[in-house]
């Protein structure tokens, strides 16, 4: 390790100075960090996944900074890159827990949660999780330089060298926004043809398939690839080809009602069971893959933990004059982190009291360290945010109710937690792959480190508006907007405070669960697959299906093609997220007794499902042109 770290020199040497953290890059970043914050909320809260916003980020900086304003500076784009990834993490940490708040007020007559809730939730997470990982930087992304790879740190280090010599990736970005905003708004805004269409099976009572052709999912396909897409497919394929008919099949014969259903199941069609039953199951499965990943995971968090401090010992009180080791104060940080710890304990805005601040605080430094270091080891997309969100709900909740904050007011407190510390985790994990590509490009950490606090804060008070804006629109737990993770972290905080679920249901998917693991498969993506529709996972699969068959392909420059159908697949996935929060917007707003999306969307579905089937293989074949047929720059 001594040895490459010594031999190691970042692409900008540290005795050079370039523009770096300027005006440009960090209203660029500003921009992007709302944008893609915003875009990946909508996106997440429909699908359950959120894409890594580094790469566009980086790559439309580069469009606009080199391309249009004809300035050469590889560290202002990382500086972009950064700010922006840090909204899209924040964003992606909120939309797991945060929509529940509004799921109650709906269920259970709880009041709304406020704007500024919510902001100072987003922002105490946002902040803690930037300050608690500074410490760490010298012991995880310097000292185990060569141990650690970061991948989707140095892949977008490598795409920032990369872009030092044209455009076209910018280019291919900015189509796929551009396509797919235009498709997400003729079909959801003017409704020339609609964006869900299913089919019952003949024959088969109780079967149906059924697809949401939209740009996003395909783009989110082509992005997990052909084993993920299909693992999530099979999910899907067990509750709807199998558990509905079985249950169909047996409603016939069984006149009393079934909790959590109000009427008998024989009056009950396809979607009916699904929301009814089959969910609960899929939630089941999903918080045992949670648990599990994170169990697992349990000899290489400790392991991470203690080499974590012990790293962070040697680094403690050595001193270099290097650009490239400049860090912000570590002792302000701590103040920083002190001082948010207090006020969350002394105040009411987020509404835990002293007992929930002190698990914040023990919580937030353990998963904070945790993250940052194991997603060094696996990458971010397998870093376990969910099952230590999960598990921090369960300890909050015991302890809460153990000590009589409970009914409705413990349960806003252990999901305020629960926030937070997914914040924290995702933010921390984000963090670390920024200082990565900084480290191999030769960033100031010390800049950096103030633009990941920038695009934390900047997302932080866009989020509250745009989560308020969807749950008034069409509300959190719809089929327009499913909130898979926020609906199961509500299912474990009700599970432990009122013990009203349906158990049975729950354990049916802890079983399901256990024999996916016995069999050697992946749980999350399945249990995803079982608790969302049929309709996401469809065309997700096609997405994996073009990546598959393009990976496939004898070709010396795959590689290159592929990264031209991610970057058109995440222009596609913002442009589709853009649009839909533009149509939340229209869908609240009043005219002439209707609302405005109402006004525009006269095109009452004239093109019919086949239309739907048509436009979306015309957006297949494009997707399969940007990547299969990608220009590659010499």
């Amino acid at each position: 390790m001594d040895n490459q770290l010594k031999d190691f020199k970042p692409y900008i040497p540290a005795d050079k100075v370039v523009p770096e953290f300027t005006s440009t890059a960090i209203i660029i970043g500003i921009f992007m960090s709302i944008v893609f914050g915003a875009a990946n909320a909508y996106i997440g809260l429909r699908v359950g996944m959120t894409i890594s916003a580094s790469i566009p980020a980086a790559v439309i900086s580069m469009g606009i900074i080199r391309g249009i304003m004809k300035r050469d500076s590889i560290l202002e784009n990382n500086m972009v890159q950064t700010i922006g990834s840090a909204g899209e993490s924040l964003a992606a940490g909120a939309i797991f827990t945060l929509p529940a708040l509004y799921i109650w007020s709906q269920e259970l007559g709880m009041e709304v949660p406020s704007l500024l809730r919510i902001v100072i939730i987003s922002l105490s997470g946002g902040i803690l999780g930037t300050l608690l990982m500074l410490p760490l930087r010298k012991a995880l992304i310097v000292n185990e330089h060569g141990i650690l790879p970061y991948p989707e740190g140095t892949a977008c280090a490598e795409v920032l060298i990369a872009g030092e010599t044209g455009g076209t990736k910018a280019e291919t970005v900015f189509k796929g926004l551009g396509i797919g905003s235009a498709f997400k708004f003729i079909t959801d805004g003017i409704r020339l043809f609609p964006s869900e269409i299913e089919w019952a099976i003949p024959g088969y009572k109780g079967a149906a398939i059924g697809m949401d052709t939209l740009p996003a999912l395909l783009g989110v396909g082509f992005i997990i690839g052909p084993q993920i897409s299909a693992y999530m497919l099979s999910g899907a394929v067990l509750g709807w080809f199998v558990l509905i008919p079985l249950m169909t099949n047996l409603g016939q014969y069984i006149t009393d009602i079934i909790y959590p259903a109000s009427v008998p199941l024989s009056q009950l069609d396809y979607w009916g069971i699904w929301s009814n039953y089959i969910r609960y199951i899929g939630a089941g499965a999903v918080a045992f893959g949670g648990i599990l990943s994170l169990i697992k995971s349990l000899p290489l968090i400790i392991r991470t933990f203690k080499e974590a401090l012990g790293g962070l010992k040697t680094t403690t009180g050595s001193t270099s004059n290097l650009r490239t080791d400049e860090d912000m104060s570590i002792k302000g940080a701590l103040i920083g982190v002190l001082a948010i710890v207090i006020f969350i304990g002394a105040t009411d805005f987020i509404p835990v009291g002293i007992p929930g601040a002190l698990i914040i605080a023990i919580f937030g430094f353990f998963f904070a360290t945790v993250s940052a270091r194991l997603v060094g080891l696996v990458g971010s997309s397998n870093n376990p945010v969910s099952g230590m969100t999960i598990a921090t709900l369960l300890i909050t909740s015991i302890l809460f109710k153990s000590i009589g904050f409970d009914g409705e007011a413990g349960m806003i407190g252990a999901i305020s937690v629960g926030s937070v510390i997914c914040i924290i985790a995702a933010m921390a994990g984000d963090m670390s792959q920024d200082l990565k590509t900084g480290f191999l490009v030769g960033a100031t950490p010390r800049k950096q480190q103030y633009g990941e606090i920038i695009g934390a804060v900047a997302s932080a008070l866009v989020i509250g508006l745009v989560l308020m804006l969807l749950d008034r629109a069409w509300g959190f737990g719809s089929n327009e907007l499913p909130a898979p993770q926020a609906t199961l972290m509500k299912l474990v905080v009700e599970g432990v405070m009122s013990g009203n679920l349906p158990w049975a249901l729950v354990f049916m998917g802890v079983g399901i669960g256990l024999v996916v693991e016995i069999l050697g498969i992946p749980i999350l993506p399945f249990a995803v697959g079982l608790y969302l529709p049929i309709h996401l996972s469809t065309p997700i699969m096609l997405g994996g299906i073009i990546r598959g068959i393009l990976e496939k392909k004898e070709d010396d420059n795959i590689k290159e093609k592929i990264d031209g159908g991610v970057l058109f697949s995440s222009g596609l996935i913002a442009g589709e997220g853009l649009v839909g929060i533009l149509l939340a917007v229209m869908a609240i707003i009043p005219v002439g007794g209707v609302t405005l999306a109402d006004k525009v969307a006269f095109g009452n579905y004239a093109l019919g499902q086949w239309g739907s089937l048509v436009f979306f293989a015309g957006l297949a074949y494009l997707l399969i042109r940007k990547s299969f047929y990608a220009k590659i720059e010499k």
